[in-house]
C-alpha cells in the first residue's frame, strides 16, 4: 500500500526553484562580465550594498539547485524570500545605474 506523499510546501516546488535560479545567474553574469554596471553615479561601489546582492546571489543559487541546508542557521541565512529580497535590491541597483 502506498502512502499517500504530503503536499510540498510552495517554496520546495520546482518553479520557485526555477525563479530562484533566473534571478541569480543574470546577476552573477553581471557581477563578472560587467562589474562597472554596479557603480554609483560618482563612479564609486557601494561595498556594503554589494556585499548584500552578492548574499542574494549566493541564496538564489543554494536555493535554486535545490539543496536545503539541515541547520536552522543555515536555513535562515539562505532562506529564499531573503535572497529575493537582495537580488531585487541588485537589479534596483542596476536600473539606477543606468538612468
Amino acid at each position: 500500500m502506498r502512502v499517500a506523499a504530503e503536499p510540498r510546501p510552495w517554496l520546495r516546488r520546482g518553479i520557485s526553484r526555477a525563479g530562484s535560479l533566473l534571478l541569480a545567474a543574470p546577476l552573477a553574469l553581471v557581477l563578472l562580465i560587467h562589474p562597472a554596471a554596479m557603480l554609483d553615479a560618482e563612479g564609486r561601489y557601494s561595498h556594503g550594498l554589494l556585499m548584500l546582492v552578492m548574499w542574494g546571489i549566493c541564496s538564489g543559487f543554494v536555493h535554486g539547485v535545490g539543496f536545503d541546508p539541515y541547520s536552522r542557521l543555515w536555513r535562515t541565512v539562505f532562506h529564499p524570500l531573503g535572497g529575493w529580497l537582495l537580488m531585487g535590491l541588485g537589479y534596483l541597483i542596476l536600473w539606477r545605474a543606468q538612468g
